[in-house]
């Protein structure tokens, strides 16, 4: 990937734009390029999206327009190794790198934004919020993630990501890899979707739009072992928490819920029933409702 030239030392710089957003580039920690698309008026309340891991920011683009109709200022960004954004130089995808990233982020915009994060998305998100005393956020939305994750439904995701390591001849064959993990879900007749998650390499195959050592870089600690520490940060956070739980979650479960509310007295759950962990993509309208809900109680846009 090319590195930014470390004279740019802007935070954001607008490099396209349609009817909806702006796409732009932020410069994150270690003067990684890091892409967004970036909607709405400025003057209102603001909302940044995370993904969650092997995914991009186009897994958010039906929420990014209905809160950007619902008057919020939405940044929806692809974390670094992901998507548009710079692989990291080192391979270092540590919750802190991708936390760090977020906060310089976060700082750019003209009000201090809820955090919207997907599973690794969430814990970016709880890390930037609980390890500071300055406030870096106004309300925080786990999406399918508690600090203690269930271990097999971690490795079941973890053997999906690291499965087809040599690629995909056609977008068909990586749909059928998508459909044998999530087989609830109904396959898509248009494939645009899923070409934005993969990219062609010169061989003609086609590869996840993700850096492969997300998986195995030096920093790299997954939420089973985090769990200790996100949960300890839970001391640090004093800001309106949600957390939004696919009732079919591989990942959430009731014992780590009841952990994080032990933690975390003031966070709210929100269910969503006939969901997996991939919650937003699911059941999306039932989702956007519960999030919208809770983002206008306490970021009002009006």
């Amino acid at each position: 990937m090319t590195k930014t030239s470390s004279s740019d030392t802007s935070p954001a710089v607008a490099v396209s734009s349609n009817s909806t957003f702006n796409h732009r580039n932020f410069i994150g920690r270690d003067g990684l390029r890091l892409a967004a698309d970036v909607g709405g008026d400025p003057d209102r309340p603001s909302v940044i999206l995370l993904h969650g891991g092997g995914q991009t920011r186009h897994s958010w683009h039906g929420t990014m327009r209905k809160l950007i109709a619902r008057g919020y200022y939405v940044l929806n960004l692809d974390t670094r190794g992901h998507g548009e954004s710079e692989w990291s130089a080192s391979g270092d995808y540590s919750f802190d790198a991708m936390a760090d990233d977020l906060v310089v982020v976060a700082a750019s915009l003209p009000t201090l934004p809820a955090f919207v994060g997907a599973s690794m998305g969430g814990c970016t998100a709880l890390c930037a919020v609980g390890r500071v005393l300055n406030p870096v956020a106004s309300a925080l939305v786990l999406v399918d993630v508690v600090p203690r994750i269930d271990p097999k439904g971690a490795a079941r995701i973890i053997a999906f990501m690291q499965g087809h390591p040599q690629g995909f001849a056609t977008v068909e064959e990586a749909a059928d890899a998508v459909a044998a993990y999530n087989p609830h879900r109904p396959r898509p007749r248009d494939f645009s979707g899923l070409m934005k998650n993969l990219r062609r390499h010169d061989d003609g195959r086609l590869y996840w739009h993700w850096d492969p050592r997300l998986l195995t870089g030096p920093n790299l600690v997954e939420p089973p072992l985090m769990a200790e520490r996100l949960l300890d940060l839970c001391k640090g956070i004093h800001v309106p928490t949600l957390l939004v739980r696919g009732m079919e979650s591989e990942i959430v479960s009731e014992a780590g819920v009841a952990e994080l509310r032990a933690h975390l007295p003031q966070v709210d759950v929100f269910d969503v029933a006939n969901a997996g962990h991939m919650v937003a993509g699911d059941r999306n309208d039932v989702f956007n409702a519960g999030i919208l809900d809770f983002l206008a109680q306490h970021c009002r846009p009006g």
